[in-house]
């Protein structure tokens, strides 16, 4: 067991973890490729503790209450052609949310969180293709000591733009339910990439997504699977 507590720095919703940073921090602690399943809101500045299970499971705490699970998982979907970062560029205009976002301070997505503070990655529709696209260059405050981006911020990455491809226009208020993620390549800070998201299609309320993060070269430095909730 061990303790865990989020910075106010990495939240989603209002008062909660962003989940694919949450996801990523879990992740590390199996070894980096997981499964994470989010059961209820995780608050932020407040010690959790963690869990170990039998057969290498995780349960993230707060008191009695299950807010989170992790497990070992293999990440293995098909993932699309990349995406140009000038084709990113272009399609990051065309995103939906610049105004009238659901949850404006999120980490990842938040139009009003300023650069050097949220990751600020806003995925539109590329021209031509049934996916959504946006540049993202990774920060030093996002880097390790040897200049390598912390894997949890390429889980945050991977986190928000899958929403945008599976509920936009908006159904009502999408939350992650599942995230399963890989990073298959180190990424150093400053380095020009792009995200891309798309559709994996949708069952009732539970709306399945598909992200990857891109160098700019086209080599693919990480992937992931959601799976996104409509709240009613």
């Amino acid at each position: 067991m061990d303790a865990l507590t989020i910075g106010s720095r990495f939240c989603g919703p209002e008062g909660a973890a962003n989940g694919g940073y949450l996801g990523g921090l879990l992740a590390a602690r199996l070894g980096g490729q997981a499964e994470v399943t989010f059961r209820r809101p995780v608050p932020l500045e407040r010690p959790l503790r963690v869990e170990s299970r039998d057969g290498g499971a995780l349960v993230l705490r707060d008191g009695d209450v299950v807010l989170a699970e992790a497990v070992r998982a293999v990440v293995d979907i098909t993932v699309p052609p990349a995406v140009g970062r000038a084709e990113a560029e272009a399609a990051m205009r065309r995103f939906p949310r610049f105004f009238g976002h659901p949850i404006p301070r999120c980490f990842v997505c938040g139009p009003v969180r300023e650069a050097g503070d949220g990751l600020r990655i806003f995925p539109g529709p590329v021209e031509g293709r049934d996916v959504l696209a946006a540049p993202w260059t990774p920060d030093s405050t996002l880097a390790g000591r040897e200049g390598v981006v912390e894997p949890e911020f390429l889980w945050a990455a991977l986190d928000c733009a899958g929403a945008f491809a599976v509920n936009e226009p908006p159904r009502g208020l999408a939350l992650l339910g599942r995230l399963a993620a890989r990073v298959l390549i180190p990424v150093e800070a400053g380095t020009p990439c792009v995200v891309v998201a798309w559709s994996l299609g949708t069952e009732g309320r539970k709306l399945q997504a598909g992200t990857a993060v891109f160098s700019a070269g086209g080599d693919l430095a990480a992937v992931a699977r959601a799976t996104w909730i409509l709240v009613r």
